[in-house]
């Protein structure tokens, strides 16, 4: 784990050196570079992450949480990693205002798929009631 961390900070700092001193020459191509290693990150990410969903999956299953709330929960953490690192790459880019509407975007996401879980929070306070 630690191993794989270092492995992908210093793959990380190394891009970030490469894309700023190719910012001097061709914003473009540092940019691409931005994107590249962002996708590489993720899609290393995403092959890590499995173990720990089946983990979380049964400790859900063990508490009796229904799996439509994992899932939306899943779901949430994955709008909140692609809208940052979307507002990271706009903001490098330069485009400030593209990242603010990202960021804008991701939230009403948020808060429209977190509706029927604070439906059920607001429905078992009423039985409490």
């Amino acid at each position: 784990m630690v191993g794989s961390s270092l492995s992908v900070s210093v793959f990380c700092i190394c891009a970030a050196i490469l894309a700023v001193l190719l910012r001097q020459y061709c914003r473009e191509q540092s940019m691409m570079i931005a994107l590249g290693v962002c996708s590489a990150v993720i899609a290393g990410f995403m092959l890590f992450i499995e173990p720990v969903i089946t983990e979380v999956q049964e400790i859900f299953a063990g508490a009796g949480i229904p799996d439509s709330y994992m899932s939306i929960i899943f779901k949430a953490a994955a709008i909140c990693f692609i809208t940052q690192i979307t507002c990271e790459i706009c903001a490098d880019s330069g485009e400030g205002a593209i990242a603010s509407a990202a960021e804008l975007w991701g939230r009403g996401a948020l808060v429209f798929m977190s509706l029927p879980i604070i439906r059920s929070l607001l429905e078992k306070i009423n039985e409490m009631i």
